[in-house]
């Protein structure tokens, strides 16, 4: 099936990008990668009057150490922070996820703003960063603002993100020594969106669990902070894992569709939570 018509701009900065959305009003889309947007084009799930193409915006395509935190461009390739040293480093899960997302032509072409701003509750992106309790920057014709992760994803395909507003850059936290952390995901076919995952960030604290943080893919209309689990493991023997991994599903809401039932979607994230705590305390 082929897209509706449509008008493409191609923005020149951040603020010529902002200067369009308001001139072309609510059907303007903006456009990164494409990895998302172009596909509900496609089955026509998306029909806007123009494109705001922001693929030329090269200062949104960076890395960099801010002292307690990485600052990642919003343009930024989700194959260039899958090898990114810094990344790698720093924040080994989120360099970990990119190099799960899709194909090549995924890698090389969709951006990390692109991820969060589609927020989907089966990518793996945006559960990875509420996990990490990471931060959106966020600019639009009153300024610039940060948001927090627990803040940004409000529900299936809808974030925070008002109709003038651009994601410039996502922030997360610089792991410790003593962190470790997992990502675990399950799916039908190794490139298929998450039939359920699992993020795991798990601060160890001379042999026993200091704290944990877990969030979970498709388990809900947004990504799903395990709390009942966390709070089992908070100051916990490792041992007790398998105990905490139970409550995994408390306060989720999965679909049934044609992937999987609500119901083997619970079972999953009991036992993938498990096994991405297990791994993360291994690390």
């Amino acid at each position: 099936m082929y897209p509706v018509p449509f008008d493409y701009e191609v923005a020149e900065s951040v603020d010529h990008a902002i200067e369009l959305l308001g001139e072309r009003g609510e059907d303007a889309k903006l456009l990164a990668g494409g990895h998302s947007l172009i596909p509900l084009l496609r089955l026509r799930l998306a029909a806007p009057t123009v494109l705001i193409d922001l693929g030329r915006l090269d200062d949104l395509n960076y890395v960099r150490d801010e002292g307690d935190h990485l600052a990642i461009g919003a343009l930024t390739r989700h194959r260039q922070v899958h090898n990114d040293e810094l990344v790698n480093e720093h924040c080994g899960i989120l360099a970990y996820t990119a190099g799960l997302l899709g194909d090549p032509s995924v890698q090389h072409r969709g951006t990390i703003g692109g991820a969060v701003s589609h927020g989907d509750p089966s990518g793996d992106l945006p559960s990875v960063i509420t996990a990490l309790e990471g931060e959106m920057v966020i600019k639009g014709p009153g300024g610039e603002r940060t948001v927090a992760a627990a803040d940004f994803f409000l529900d299936y395909l809808y974030t925070a993100l008002e109709p003038q507003e651009v994601v410039t850059e996502v922030r997360v936290p610089k792991l410790g020594a003593n962190t470790g952390w997992s990502y675990k995901k399950f799916s039908r076919r190794s490139q298929d969106w998450a039939m359920v995952g699992v993020a795991a960030v798990v601060e160890k604290d001379n042999g026993s669990i200091g704290s944990a943080r877990v969030a979970l893919t498709s388990m809900g209309s947004t990504p799903i902070r395990a709390t009942a689990v966390e709070q089992a493991l908070s100051g916990a023997s490792p041992n007790a894992v398998a105990e905490a991994a139970q409550s995994a599903d408390e306060g989720t809401n999965p679909a049934s569709d044609g992937a999987a039932t609500a119901d083997f979607r619970r079972h999953l994230a009991r036992v993938w939570t498990r096994r991405a705590v297990e791994e993360a305390l291994g690390r």
